[in-house]
């Protein structure tokens, strides 16, 4: 693996990084509703030589590129949807979709992933082994990667990175995390049922709203009583309604929320406690209870081997200065997950902070933009991921 090189030729590409990422953050597009990028990606694809399946989960794309071993695959993946959020920016490449807008940095991701791919394709690289990308849709939505995956974009592949742009970072720099990087999710619904009456006459009934009080409280018993202190769990109601009014007793209550865990054990246990206090306490008072559990994404747990191959190679391109080791996982969640949740990888950040550009706005808001000198980086980085895979596999 020359560095140097891989530096040189794709220093050489920088422009053209720039004016696709543009082209994308210009015609930002929902989850599932991706047909511009999609086929924008193809038409790069094909400029390239390089074969691909498009429409996979409707909007997705899985490209190949044959490498000189043909047993081993490495994946690379890039989700490609944008946020319904109006772009306050003011700049030439700003978004044309009104209320929608790469606030998120999906449309670097997906530029980057190209980037690899026109490395070997323009410059006649043959890779060390073949090499898959996944072009995902709906990450910020229902989750691409679970259907993507049922489709069989990770049949035969061995090892598979993903990155994401990193507004806290400044450029120059990566993110590693070892271990549980992202956490899982559920979201919890929770019917409480009672019994209606006058409510000058509250012996008459069943009095939902206090039985879910009780839930309420006993739900909180479960972080701070059955969980490890060691470990990290989130139950979370974020809505309560019941009731029709105020002098009626209240005959049933919903209370919505989210369970978040970074270990499975962890998340079974949570989820076992939850349906236990819903079953049982609401039995004390003569009610009755009902959970409904609607799964979400799966924690993001990276494979050690991998970020050290990741950690090694950013200290060769950047500086060993220039790698942030992140303490505590993400309790927000990201689907690449799945990917790795039973194939060696990771995932890693990619710092895209400029505040001498004014480019420091947080993600999920309408000024959020990275800084374009990050584009190279990503590329450079995953292609020395490939080679380093490859060479330690």
């Amino acid at each position: 693996m020359d560095i140097a090189n891989i530096k040189k030729l794709v220093e050489d590409e920088k422009q053209w990084l720039i004016d696709v990422r543009r082209d994308f953050h210009s015609h930002p597009e929902l989850g599932q509703q991706e047909f511009r990028t999609m086929n924008k990606i193809c038409e790069y694809l094909d400029e390239m030589g390089i074969s691909y399946k498009k429409e996979v989960f409707k909007t997705g794309v899985i490209a190949e590129i044959e490498g000189e071993n043909k047993d081993y695959t490495i994946a690379l993946r890039a989700d490609i949807d944008a946020l319904p959020i109006e772009d306050r920016k003011t700049c030439d490449y700003s978004s044309k979709n009104q209320g929608v807008c790469h606030a998120c940095g999906h449309d670097a991701h997906t530029t980057i992933a190209l980037g690899v791919a026109r490395y070997f394709a323009k410059n006649k690289i043959v890779p060390p082994c073949n090499l898959r990308f996944f072009f995902q849709p709906a990450e910020e939505t229902v989750g691409g990667a679970k259907p993507m995956i049922k489709e069989g974009a990770l049949e035969n592949v061995d090892c598979v990175f993903g990155l994401h742009v990193d507004e806290y970072l400044p450029t120059g720099e990566i993110g590693i995390k070892y271990g549980a990087m992202n956490a899982s999710s559920d979201t919890l619904k929770i019917n409480i049922y009672g019994k209606s009456c006058h409510g000058a006459y509250p012996s008459d009934g069943v009095d939902a709203i206090l039985v879910a009080s009780h839930v309420m409280i006993a739900l909180q018993s479960i972080v701070s009583r059955n969980c490890d202190a060691r470990d990290s769990a989130v139950v979370t109601i974020g809505t309560i309604n019941g009731g029709t009014q105020g002098n009626i007793i209240a005959d049933k209550v919903q209370l919505v929320g989210t369970l978040r865990t970074l270990n499975p054990e962890v998340r079974a246990m949570a989820l076992k406690r939850i349906e236990e206090i819903v079953t049982n306490i609401p039995k004390g008072f003569g009610g009755s209870g009902e959970f409904i559990r609607e799964e979400g994404y799966t924690a993001l747990i990276n494979h050690d081997k991998e970020v050290d191959i990741i950690k090694e190679n950013a200290t060769k391109l950047l500086g060993e200065d220039k790698i942030y080791e992140k303490k505590v996982a993400n309790m927000g969640v990201e689907d690449f997950a799945y990917f790795i949740e039973n194939t060696p990888g990771a995932f890693f950040t990619l710092g895209v902070k400029n505040q001498s550009k004014g480019i420091d706005s947080p993600a999920h808001n309408g000024l959020f933009d990275i800084d374009e000198d990050a584009l190279p980086i990503g590329v450079e980085m995953q292609i020395m991921n490939i080679y380093s895979a490859y060479n330690k596999k």
